[in-house]
């Protein structure tokens, strides 16, 4: 059974602490979830904040949460578990030395959450191992991004790792737990028709989308300095590349896991050169019109002339024998045509096609799987029109939508990922040597694109990117999987 436990959210009165940490605790609390005797501190830079916290959250965290969610009476028993507290991150005095009182005065397992810019990360863990915090079961979560490049990633790790050993460094991907991406490996290792048709012999490609439909949304600053590349590409799109790619793990844990992941790391083709310009887009959007209204371009909403990118395409091949000759699909971007994140794996067609041409085309079969804005799994296959007495051939969907499937289904993926951090699970968090062989193949392509040539090509807002991304898989002679504009039929 889980102990009762201390976290400590660093940022506790933040964008990210307001709008995804604090209703993930509550409905965790809700469900039950959250152990007797845990409680929640939230650090503000403020007095009055530490003294109005629990008003401030409530007041966020009703206007996060669902309707159905939220139960004054359950509220007001989980108000119990929240305090604020004053802290200055950026000096070590008597309030920080006032917490590690409160702390040791309650719970052994501790969890340190920095819900913080990673320029603070350093001096926060200082803070704590010098003001007496750290228990022999204590932990720290970081958020991504960890790090600009692969040098300045070494070095927030090494800082880091100077109060907190590797296994008590849980660095956090929310994509990693969703729950669509959990049921990616139970699709993967369970399911006999999947495990033999997992490779090269089978599937053709494969492709994955994360796009948005938002522009800058008050992140002006950091999204300038950072771009998509590093912002998606590095750290979300790279951890689903490794689900879909590693070999099966000897054992569901940590270790297993994130050894198989790794595998795939060093197994990407490097692209560096040349190669960077063959397989790579980048684009940056300008005015258009997203969900019937007229938005801005980037450099309008900045304002100022830049040459980040809000837009990535990438073609990467893993040089092992299962996906040999396998391009792999990788974009992203702001202002997109629509909100979702996909993996499609594309199988290849029949050897042998025994219908006539009358019969029309035959789609080979596609596995859709959706992270967002639904969580759902399809199978695209071919079926007899059963309304003609001619033969025609028809694409059918077979659809597991987990929404449907499980009435009482919510999926939060911080909630998943907290409760595992409080339970020292790190099977969903990402290991140092991730970081690292992640950030030497992304380096490359940051250094070619910094060349003044290399600039990202325009593409109006509400669309789906710049024609080159198009381009990069018809010369392959293949098309994107789109949503919206594909199969979405339900059966």
């Amino acid at each position: 059974m889980q102990k009762p436990f201390d976290f400590v959210i660093f940022g506790g009165a933040g964008d990210l602490a307001l709008r995804k940490l604090i209703p993930a605790w509550y409905r965790a609390y809700r469900e039950g979830q959250m152990p007797k005797g845990s409680r929640i501190f939230g650090t503000v830079r403020k007095t009055e904040q530490a003294e109005n916290y629990l008003e401030i959250v409530r007041e966020a965290a009703y206007g996060y949460l669902r309707d159905d969610e939220i139960d004054n009476a359950t509220w007001k028993e989980f108000e119990a578990c929240l305090h604020g507290v004053f802290i200055n991150i950026t000096e070590l005095d008597d309030h920080w030395a006032a917490l590690a009182k409160t702390l040791d005065e309650g719970n052994e397992e501790r969890i340190f959450y920095m819900a913080t810019p990673p320029a603070v990360f350093s001096q926060c863990c200082k803070n704590i191992h010098d003001s007496g915090m750290i228990s022999p079961s204590s932990r720290v979560v970081v958020e991504k991004p960890l790090g600009y490049d692969a040098k300045s990633a070494e070095a927030i790790n090494a800082e880091i790792a100077q109060y907190f050993e590797e296994n008590a460094i849980f660095r956090i991907d929310h994509y990693l737990g969703k729950e669509t991406v959990q049921n990616l490996l139970a699709l993967r290792f369970t399911n006999c028709i999947f495990e033999h048709l997992w490779d090269s012999k089978s599937i053709d490609h494969v492709e994955i989308s994360i796009s948005e439909t938002v522009g800058l949304e008050g992140r002006a600053s950091f999204y300038d300095d950072a771009g998509a590349l590093r912002d998606m590409v590095q750290n979300h799109l790279m951890q689903l590349l490794c689900l879909v790619a590693m070999e099966p793990p000897s054992k569901l844990n940590a270790d297993s896991i994130r050894t198989e992941k790794l595998k795939v790391l060093d197994a990407l083709r490097p692209l560096v050169g040349d190669d960077v310009a063959r397989n790579t887009v980048r684009g940056q959007y300008v005015a258009g019109e997203v969900g019937g209204k007229q938005v801005p371009g980037y450099l309008d909403e900045l304002g100022k002339d830049s040459n980040t990118e809000t837009f990535v395409a990438i073609r990467a091949h893993i040089d092992n024998w299962r996906w040999s000759n396998v391009p792999f699909y990788l974009r992203t971007g702001k202002r997109l045509k629509q909100r979702c994140a996909e993996i499609i794996i594309q199988y290849k067609t029949v050897t042998h096609h025994i219908y006539p041409e009358s019969a029309g085309n035959m789609i080979p079969n596609r596995l859709v799987i959706q992270l967002q804005p639904d969580e759902r799994v399809q199978m695209i296959v071919t079926s007899n029109n059963l309304e003609k007495h001619e033969a025609e051939l028809v694409p059918s969907v077979l659809s597991l939508n987990l929404t449907d499937k499980y009435e009482k289904f919510y999926s939060d993926a911080y909630k998943r990922l907290m409760l595992d951090s409080a339970a020292n699970n790190p099977a969903l968090f990402i290991h140092r040597n991730e970081v690292d062989a992640a950030w030497q193949w992304i380096d490359p392509i940051i250094e070619a694109w910094q060349r003044p040539e290399n600039k990202p090509q325009p593409y109006p807002a509400g669309s789906w990117g710049p024609k080159a991304s198009e381009d990069l898989l018809k010369c392959d002679g293949r098309n994107w999987f789109n949503v919206g504009e594909n199969i979405t039929e339900e059966s």
